[in-house]
């Protein structure tokens, strides 16, 4: 029973210590980044959309 709590504790130790390397090598993104980024997934976002509408426009066309 020990021994178990003993590998619970450490894997917590571990996940929190991936945690904070993760956050210490983090950084805010700048404007133009994060204008990037939100226009890359508003292209992909329309894209998903799209295909989905096709799919959709096709089904109403060829399937009733």
């Amino acid at each position: 029973m020990l021994s178990l709590l003993s590998n619970l504790l450490k894997k917590i130790k571990e996940t929190l210590a991936g945690y904070k390397r993760v956050l210490i090598i983090a950084r805010k993104p700048d404007k133009e980044e994060l204008v990037k980024t939100a226009k890359i997934c508003l292209i992909g976002i329309g894209l998903i959309g799209l295909i989905g509408f096709i799919i959709y426009s096709f089904s109403i066309l060829f399937l009733s």
